[in-house]
Order: C-alpha cells, then structure tokens, then sequence
C-alpha cells in the first residue's frame, strides 16, 4: 500500500525566486492617472516558473490574499496584512514574510499624491523578460500586466500610500 504525502513544505523565501516590484501609471476612467504596482516572480527559482507559482500563491494565501478572487480594498478599511510605503522617491510594499521596494517615477508618485493609494498586481504567472535592470518597453509591460492570463492568476488589492510624518 501507498500513501501520499500529507505533510505541506514550509514557505521558503528562495522558492520565490527572483521577485520584482514595477510601478507605472494609466489613464483611469475618471480622467486622472491611476498608479499600479505589478508584483511577480521571474520563475527562476530552483524548482522553476511552476515551483515558483505555487510559492507566490501559497505566500499571497498565507497572507489572506486570493488569487483570481476580487479586489481586495484596503483604502475602504479591508484589512490586508499587506502596506505600501513611500519615502523619497521609493515605494516599499510589506507582508510579514516580504520587503520589497522599487524606485518610483515622478508620475507614479504625482498620481499616488493625487488619489492616496495604488493598485497593487501581485501575478504568480512568472515572467523571464522582465527582468530588473533592464529596459521594460511600454507595449511589453501593457502585453504582460494586461494579459488576461496574469490577471487571473494575481491577488488586486487597493493600497493606501503611508508616508512619513
């Protein structure tokens, strides 16, 4: 007789692999600009894109955060165990597993300035060509953040912009 293991992994911060940060910002329905985070892994870590899935959805999960699930409104009090943080020119989003910060361009903070929050993409779909230190064309970034594929595999989430007093 065999049996399946029962026994889960526990969360380890390299099955993540490389994990990037990328703001931007579009026009809104509203006329004014909207400021967005994308969150995702490149899938490099030691299992690969589909080890490094999973541990991006079981980081999100862990975290009380569903991927394909709805819009998660921290700026109308949901609470999140996920914060955003700018301070000089840089944008810090916090789990209690994960730090991670990008450097944000003057339009990004204006429109964060403007409406108080960001919306936040946090994808487990991996992706390879964006990698960080290198040029993002505009056309590849609309291609990846805009695919219906990363979208449904994303926790959204609506993150009040904290900033030092």
């Amino acid at each position: 007789m065999t049996s399946t293991p029962t026994e889960t992994r526990p969360f380890r911060m390299t099955d993540l692999g490389t994990l990037v940060l990328l703001p931007w910002s579009g026009a809104a329905a509203d006329g004014g600009d909207l400021p967005y985070l994308l969150a995702y892994s490149l899938g490099d870590a030691e299992g690969g894109p589909q080890a490094t899935s999973a541990a991006v959805e079981g980081l999100l999960a862990g975290n009380g955060l569903r991927v394909g699930g709805g819009l998660v409104d921290g700026t109308a009090g949901a609470r999140t165990a996920v914060s955003l943080f700018l301070e000089a020119g840089q944008a810090f989003v916090t789990m209690p597993e994960l730090g991670a910060r990008c450097a944000a361009p003057p339009e990004w903070l204006a429109a964060v300035a403007e409406r108080g929050y960001a919306y936040l993409v946090f994808t487990t779909r991996p992706w390879p060509e964006g990698r960080p230190g290198r040029p993002i064309e505009p056309a590849a970034l609309a291609a990846f953040a805009g695919a219906e594929q990363t979208l449904r595999a994303a926790a959204h989430v609506l993150l009040p912009a904290l900033t030092p007093r």
